[in-house]
């Protein structure tokens, strides 16, 4: 199983390990791509700061995260498990999970990002603020500049088995799974019962909890069928869409009574 996640806005401090290593994050692959986002952010929250607000979306009262952008290179850095906070995440509680499934986490989390392009849980990273929608001064957008070199590692990385697509709009757009990889992948929505509406908060805090049920449970669905029964045995209600042609992915609706 492998199991596709959108960071979190909120993120805790870098804290004071050691400073991040690029070369020793997950996906090497990406390497590349990460070190021209990396340099290119860390340039413009050097330069002028409010010219870096607005590139980056920030209001007045975030105006520190500018300064923390400015130095990425030389802050600490920690797992990017303990970096990630948020409904979602605090939902997920990584750091409360036993053994066995913190290491089914370590395997098959992987967490999409505009300036690292994805990561997993264990990799470490500087606190950091940049999201899929930032349009910088050089690179452009980055959905647009993730997706040729996440179209040639992401395949490889997503192995045989279930594809579980938890992400939101902005960063499913930097990866888009094709061709048999769509076909056993599963993207899910969660829905608040009565109104059959999304919810942002109790969206992010089921989804959190999905992936923490699959998790402890050592349930491995091999392809979206027999996800469909594990989370239904995991006690959620599921409504599932089977692809109507080749290339396209499963579409999964949780069902929810209660906002929360």
């Amino acid at each position: 199983m492998f199991v596709l996640l959108p960071p979190s806005e909120g993120k805790a401090s870098s804290g004071r390990g050691a400073p991040l290593k690029p070369e020793s994050l997950s996906l090497p692959g990406l390497t590349a791509a990460r070190e021209a986002v990396l340099t290119e952010l860390v340039e413009l929250c050097a330069g002028d700061e409010d010219k870096a607000r607005e590139v980056l979306g920030l209001s007045e009262g975030l105006r520190g995260e500018v300064a923390k952008n400015a130095e990425l290179r030389t802050a600490g850095a920690r797992p990017a498990g303990e970096i990630y906070t948020g409904v979602l995440y605090d939902s997920l509680g990584l750091a409360s999970l036993d053994t066995a499934a913190k290491r089914r986490a370590s395997r098959s989390l992987l967490v999409f990002s505009g300036l690292w392009g994805a990561v997993r849980v264990t990799d470490r990273i500087p606190s950091y603020r940049c999201s899929m929608g930032v349009k910088l001064p050089g690179l452009g957008a980055l959905g647009a500049h993730w997706r040729t070199p996440m179209a040639s590692v992401l395949p490889e990385v997503a192995g045989s088995g279930l594809v579980l697509d938890l992400r939101s709009a902005a960063y499913a757009a930097a990866w888009k799974p094709k061709g048999e990889v769509a076909g056993r992948t599963a993207s899910v929505r969660v829905l608040h019962a009565p109104t059959r509406k999304v919810v942002s908060h109790f969206n992010k805090a089921t989804k959190g909890r999905i992936v923490r049920s699959l998790l402890t449970s050592g349930a491995e669905p091999k392809g979206p069928a027999e996800l469909v029964e594990a989370l239904g045995d995991l006690g959620y209600v599921v409504e599932a869409q089977a692809p109507a042609k080749s290339g396209q992915s499963w579409s999964l609706d949780v069902l929810v009574d209660e906002v929360h």
